[in-house]
């Protein structure tokens, strides 16, 4: 596969820096052992100070088993982010993934991409689980 990369103008006055890549890792996310979504095609966003961020398309992201929120955040870096929850076995999870349906040019790569927190579901990258 292909490697895309786009890598984000620093914020001057901080030194931030926000990288965009094509990865091929086999990406899986599990909510109380059921699959929320599995991808083999995550773009991978490093942000400074943060971990790594796998960002699924969104069609290989269960999205009946979501729910949006009316629960929005900006990021100066990315643009405006939206939430979802999910319902798993009677126990409802409030916002656990997040996206930029319409994030700022530099971060457009991004659009149409979701990303879970892995300390609220089950994430695992070729396997391995993701630190939460």
């Amino acid at each position: 596969m292909a490697s895309r990369r786009t890598r984000l103008q620093p914020d001057m006055s901080t030194g931030h820096t926000v990288t965009i890549r094509q990865g091929d890792a086999h990406v899986e996310v599990h909510l109380g052992g059921e699959l929320l979504a599995k991808s083999d095609r995550p773009l991978l966003l490093d942000e400074t100070g943060l971990p790594t961020r796998y960002y699924l398309p969104r069609d290989d992201v269960d999205m009946d088993r979501l729910e949006p929120t009316s629960f929005h955040t900006t990021c100066p870096f990315k643009g405006e982010a939206s939430y979802w929850s999910a319902e798993v076995h009677g126990e409802r999870h409030d916002g656990i993934v997040w996206a930029y349906d319409e994030p700022i040019p530099a971060a457009a790569d991004i659009a149409g991409y979701l990303s879970f927190y892995p300390d609220r579901v089950d994430v695992t990258v070729d396997g391995e689980p993701l630190p939460a």
